[in-house]
Order: C-alpha cells, then structure tokens, then sequence
C-alpha cells in the first residue's frame, strides 16, 4: 500500500446513516390468559408483524387461527392453574384432590355413614313360619328412603308379642339397669337362643289406653346366654338375660290391665321378630359408564347413579356376641363403600381403601366421590394392584342413599316394596347413626393436626390419657411396676355406666393401648376395684307427711340408676371417679332437700343403727372424718339391690310423719 492509499483527514468521509425508530413492542398481560384476552393479544401482535393485513372477519383464515390458538391457550392455561391449585392441601378445591392429599398425612376422609335401625316383624299366626332374607328392602310410605335388612331372620308367630311375668303383681316394674326379666312361654313355641335381639315396647299408659304410651320408652337388648326355662303355677315361662351395655336406662312399667275376659294385658310387651336394617336401596346389576375398558390409557369410569352409599361393614356372626347397643354404633371414619358386585367377564373385584399395598395380580380397585356425588373407580396399574384387561366390559351392583336423610322418625319404615304375604314390619325406634360427608373444609383444617397427636406413651399419666380416649372408658389411672425382667404398665379402668370391664372389653383397651405402648414395657389392664358402702340416717319426717311417700322419694334420690324425671341418682357410677371419696355433708344435703324432711341424724355411736362406711367393716372414725376414703384404683359403688346388699346399700329409718 502507498501513501496515496492511506486516508488522511482531508479525504471526505461515507455518510453516515440516519437513525431509525425503534419499533414499539406492545406490553404483555401475562395475567391475561382466558380466550378473551389471548385472542387480542394475537391480533395486536399480526397487526404489528403484517401492518398490511386489515382484514377481521370471522372467515378470514388466519382469524380463525388466532382463534384456535386462543383456544387452545385459553385450555392450557386452565390445566396449569388447577394443577398448581390442586398440588397442595391448602388451595386444593376439588374432593378428589383434598381426599388423595388427607391420605398422605395419615387422616381418612370419609364420605358419611348410613344409618341403621331394629325392625319389628309381625307374621300371621295362620302362615306357615317364613324367613325374612337377607337384603329385604323396607321403605317410606312415599319410598323417598329405603333400607335393607342385614342378616336373615326365621319368623314365629309367637313372638309378635311376648308377655312379661309379673306373677300376681299388677303395678311391676322393670327397673333402670336391669339385665334378666321372665317372660311367658316355653322354650318350643318361642324358641329363643343366645344371639338374639328382644325389643321391649311400652304399648300402654298409665290409665291403660295405648295413647298414653310413652313412644320413648322403648329398647332393644341380645340374649347373653340361652334363655332358662321354668314354671310358676302352671305357667311355662323363660328367665333371658342380657349384656349390662344393653341394660334398659330408664324403668319399664309392667302394670297389668284387664283384657278380654278374665284375661290382663300388660304395659310393655317384647317383640321377637327383630332384625336390623341399614339405609340404602339396591341398584343394577347395570353397566359402568364407560363400560368398556380401552385399549390405551388409563380405566377410570364412574357409577350411573350419585350417592352411593358408605356404611360400616357388618358381621352377624360376631354382631351375635355383641351387646344390640354397638350394632347401633356407627362411626363415619370406618365406612366403607357398598359395591355389593363389581364383575367384568370372568374375575369378581373387591374395593379397597388404597391400592398402595396391593399386588399387581390382586383384582382390587378404589372408590373417589367428586364434588358433585359421582363415585368413580380407580384400578390398578400393574405393580399397585391389577390392571384391568382392555376389551372386557364391567357391570356393578351397588346401594345409593345414607347420610343424614336416613336418620328416620320411629313408624316411618312400613313398606314392603316386594309384599310378603302375612309379613308386616315397623320400626319402633328412630334410626340413628347416619352422617353426610365430611366437608372439604373440615378436612383441610384437621387433616395437618391429625400427625401432630401425641401417639406414644411414656409416663403413667400418658397411659392414662390413653386409655382414656377409648369410648366407653370414663376414667383410668396407671401405674409402672417392675416385674423382676421388665416394667408392666397396669392400667386401672373405669366403665361408662358403671358396666363391668370383662375380659373382652380390657382385650380392647389393650389394643387400643398397644401401638403407643414404649419398646420393652408390657401393658396389663385392669378393672377398678368397686367399694360397696354401708350407709344407714335416721330421717325426721314432718308432721303431716306420710313417712312411706317420704322413704320412696329418698330412695330414687339416691338410686344408682336414673331418677323418675330422668337425671342421674345420687349414687349413679358416673358420678364418682376413681379415687374419689364420699363425703358424709354431700349425702346430709342430697336428703334434706327432699320435701317433708325436717333434720337428718348421722350419729353412729352405739346403740344408735346408724352407719357410715364400707360394707363388712367397722366405722372406724369415718364419720367423724365425715368421708369414707376410696383407694386410687378403687370407686364407690352403692347399688342398693335388695337381693345383693352386700354390693352395697343406702337404708333409712323413718321417724316422725305419718
């Protein structure tokens, strides 16, 4: 290169180019994302690119691109906002979701609880003895709620109405607590035996019309035992007995009231033909929807019908050693759906809670309710429970109804949709126990605390505690002893109602207590030790006041059942915990608010027959102490039953009235 070549600064210069407008970029609304705003979105961004292109009309072609575009947009951005919503328990709104998320902390959703109830079954005495099959459906005079019965039961003639034994006593009573009475006939014609269900049913009132029976007093109870046959002045007559939890709480009037002829009626009368029913009506066997399982992708069909039922399984056979009170006992959390079939063209498949523990070869599936009451089934992939072979077709048979609706008056249930000739049936107590589904709210909120309960025992008060979650435990104390190899908790129980801990009921409590038990500890469960009390006063009467009205009125004061306007007695086994002791000024004031009571004496110092402590033991200065001391695992008991006052016993020696 030569001199010439190189530039210098008097060589002019290339122009220099003029400056362009940046071309403006329009904002974006990432929060606009239904079709709407996508579809103005795509267009302001083609009238920018191809500032020739003026044309909006619907037929234009790439107006309806933008518009499929907008579409498909509008549906993605709907699929990622719910499954961002419905990843967490918190913002999940969808049943499905709130249930699948509950199940990961440990706490079951349930979707309600059917309702159950007894039924009385008349037969005519001219029809031969029938059976009442098992799933005989019993409705509503309008049909707008059906119930099923859940175990078959063979009908007798003779047990319409069986009367009590009251002997030549016209004004009986069959007292609050009772666990035997004496009914009339023999062993061949009512053919009675452990297992089965009495009904007790007050049909007369005081002045002996059947309007004045109270509806309420009416009761179901399970032969413990076969009944015992026996005979009074030529009467054949069965002694039947029944667990303390179905003990009646309230007395049963046996007044007797003349009848046709020479003949008397009684007041309350017991009903043999009993069954036990639960909410829910039959449907199918029908097709699912879609019946059909594909060749690709995942089976997930539904129930025709909504509201399917959820009911806690039922087993007569160990409902037959049971008490009839915890037939009775529903607790939404145990039930289950009610698929009564589920078949496709040659395997029969069960329901199951999950299907985290099945195999791949077990034919199992899960039921989900969504919002809306639909119940849908989920199968297994393979390796979580077995899939389903695509081409077979699935057909269910299932029971709609349950919740709150089935909770039916006494006298609602009367129909039988499929007549039995001579068979009538009633239900003469209100059915119970049904619940709705647990609302997604409630879930939300309670399912994040459910893991955070204390789920071991450690101290004696932790055991306590424990055992004192059991339903039918009122109290417990618990104490650690050391056995020579290793420590044994023994956990002393009392009993709701007074009813004894037998070895069944301690064999629950011990499973309830085993999972929060500590590594290396045994756990013993023991009854409380009852204290029977020896209690005599004196009672002043007042001028005027008849001494045997006074004495009554004082004995269902201090009844261990319930007094006569329906609150527990003085003595009732709820009314003293373990350890507690009875003070003397308690039982002063109990008496002397009965009317016609002037004073109460107490003094227990010979030769005065008054007393004050436990039964079969000295005084020993309790009344001067004014209590009677009771032990940390012992509790007062004072039943006053003639028959057993070693049991313990409150008497009063009247003075004074008239």
């Amino acid at each position: 290169m030569t001199q010439a070549d190189v530039p210098n600064d008097s060589d002019p210069r290339p122009p220099r180019p003029l400056p362009t407008a940046p071309v403006p970029t329009p904002p974006t609304d990432y929060l606009q994302r239904d079709y709407a705003g996508l579809r103005r979105m795509l267009l302001d961004r083609l009238s920018l690119l191809l500032p020739g292109w003026k044309d909006r009309g619907p037929a234009d072609p790439a107006v309806t691109l933008v518009e499929l575009f907008a579409y498909l947009g509008d549906q993605l951005s709907y699929a990622q906002d719910a499954v961002a919503t419905e990843a967490y328990l918190g913002t999940a709104r969808r049943r499905v979701s709130v249930r699948r998320h509950a199940r990961l902390l440990d706490y079951p959703m349930h979707e309600g609880a059917a309702a159950r109830t007894w039924l009385a079954v008349q037969v005519d005495e001219s029809m031969a003895e029938p059976e009442l099959a098992m799933g005989t459906e019993v409705a509503t005079d309008d049909g707008s709620v059906v119930f099923h019965t859940l175990h078959p039961v063979e009908l007798r003639a003779a047990r319409n109405t069986i009367e009590i034994y009251t002997a030549d006593e016209e004004r009986g009573i069959l007292p609050a607590g009772a666990t035997t009475t004496l009914l009339v006939g023999s062993d061949t014609t009512l053919q009675l035996r452990a297992g089965d269900v009495l009904l007790f049913e007050e049909v007369l009132g005081s002045g002996g019309d059947p309007a004045g029976a109270d509806p309420a007093h009416r009761w179901a109870v399970r032969l413990d035992a076969d009944p015992l046959p026996k005979r009074d002045s030529g009467t054949d007559l069965l002694r039947v007995r029944w667990d303390q939890e179905d003990a009646p709480p309230f007395p049963l009037r046996l007044w007797r009231f003349p009848g046709e002829g020479d003949a008397t009626v009684g007041a309350t009368v017991v009903r043999g033909n009993v069954v036990l029913a639960e909410h829910g009506a039959r449907v199918g066997p029908e097709p699912l929807t879609p019946a059909e399982v594909p060749a690709r992708g995942r089976y997930r069909p539904r129930l025709v019908h909504t509201g399917l039922t959820h009911a806690v399984p039922y087993d007569h056979r160990r409902a037959t050693t049971r008490p009839a009170s915890d037939a009775l006992t529903i607790r939404p959390a145990e039930a289950v759906p009610v698929l009564v079939e589920l078949h496709d063209t040659a395997t029969s498949w069960t329901v199951v809670p999950d299907l985290l523990s099945g195999s791949r070869f077990a034919p199992e599936c899960t039921v989900e309710t969504d919002d809306e009451g639909r119940a849908h089934l989920r199968f297994g992939d393979g390796v979580h429970g077995r899939a389903p072979t695509p081409g077979t077709t699935f057909t269910a048979v299932y029971r709609t109804g349950g919740g709150r609706a089935g909770n039916v008056g006494r006298e609602a249930l009367t129909r039988l949709p499929q007549p039995l000739r001579g068979v009538t049936v009633r239900n003469p107590m209100p059915a119970r126990g049904g619940a709705d589904p647990e609302p997604v709210e409630q879930v939300r909120q309670w399912a994040p605390q459910a893991f955070r309960v204390q789920q071991r025992a450690v101290t004696d008060d932790d055991y306590a505690e424990v055992a004192g979650q059991h339903p039918q435990v009122r109290q417990a104390v618990a104490t650690r002893r050391w056995t020579g190899s290793w420590y044994t908790e023994t956990v002393t129980v009392d009993r709701t109602g007074g009813l004894t801990p037998d070895q069944y009921f301690r064999r629950q409590v011990g499973s309830h207590l085993e999972r929060h038990r500590m590594a290396g500890e045994d756990i013993r469960v023991t009854a409380a030790v009852p204290v029977a009390l020896d209690i005599v006063i004196t009672v002043r009467v007042a001028p005027g006041r008849p001494r045997g009205e006074v004495k009554r009125i004082l004995q269902d004061v201090f009844t261990a059942g319930q007094r006569s306007d329906g609150t527990p007695g003085f003595f009732h086994p709820d009314r003293f915990a373990l350890g507690a002791p009875v003070h003397l000024s308690q039982v002063v004031e109990a008496a002397m608010g009965v009317h016609g009571v002037l004073w109460i004496d107490t003094d227990d110092t010979s030769p005065k027959p008054n007393r004050f402590g436990r039964w079969g033991q000295p005084s020993a200065g309790k009344h001067e102490q004014g209590r009677i001391p009771i032990g940390p695992h012992e509790v007062a008991r004072c039943p006053s039953d003639p028959n057993l006052p070693e049991h313990g016993r409150i008497d009063f020696i009247m003075e004074g009235g008239s």
